[in-house]
């Protein structure tokens, strides 16, 4: 208990200065967290999404009954896959619809609108990690700001003093400590959180990239085949 209330004297007695820097490291630490902890749900959604809807895709059904399915629940959040899917479909079946279109022409119509959705499925996979980033680099370089500035401020103390000893030095060095302590406790959390889920968010992507070509393939299937519908 002493030790924490020395702690919360030393922050207390540190210059204005210091006591901005090491707000603005708490704050970032604070937002970091949250945004850790949002992160990590949304991407465990979407990687479950895209299983269970991979389950279904590929279990045989007829893929107008999927979508119709699909468009009747509305859009979910963090179900990349199925929306990926349905921009694809929605695309294909538009196409189909007018006369003289080429088999050539509702492919690749679907295949562009299918990686325009893949594109801001990323966008929304990778909210976010660019501020995780940003701290994780930053935080430590203005915790050291803080501290050189409260070790000068220390020693500016000492040069009206006639007799320096550790005692008389030892509080305003260690409150400029405080500083950089705390640009490293904001600073590990968002590096290995923002090199976690960004490998996470490229796995994503991959699935997604793999659901597009497959998807292409089958459209181009139906597409060469007399007389049959998009389905499988």
């Amino acid at each position: 208990m002493s030790a924490d209330v020395s702690v919360l004297r030393l922050v207390f007695d540190a210059s204005l200065l210091v006591q901005l820097v090491m707000l603005i490291l708490v704050l970032a630490s604070v937002t970091s967290w949250a945004l850790i902890l949002q992160k990590r749900q949304s991407l465990k959604q979407a990687e479950q999404r895209a299983i269970e809807f991979e389950d279904e895709f590929w279990a045989g059904g007829n893929l107008a009954d999927i979508y119709r399915r699909l468009s009747d629940e509305g859009p979910s959040p963090n179900a990349g896959m199925e929306r990926i899917f349905r921009a694809g479909f929605q695309e294909f079946s538009r196409m189909r619809k007018q006369s003289g279109a080429p088999p050539s022409a509702l492919v690749e119509a679907a295949h562009r609108a299918m990686r325009v959705s893949v594109s801001r499925e990323l966008d929304a996979a990778e909210r976010h990690l660019q501020f995780l980033a940003t701290v994780g680099s930053v935080s430590p370089y203005i915790g050291l700001f803080g501290t050189v500035w409260g070790i000068m401020n220390s020693f500016r103390a000492l040069a009206g003093q006639q007799q320096a000893t550790l005692a008389t030095v030892a509080p305003g060095i260690a409150e400029a400590l405080i500083a950089t302590a705390l640009g490293l406790f904001a600073a590990i959390p968002a590096v290995i959180a923002y090199n976690h889920y960004a490998n996470r968010a490229e796995r994503l992507a991959n699935r997604y990239e793999t659901f597009v070509e497959e998807f292409t393939s089958i459209l181009e299937r139906h597409t060469h085949s007399a007389g049959t519908g998009p389905a499988h």
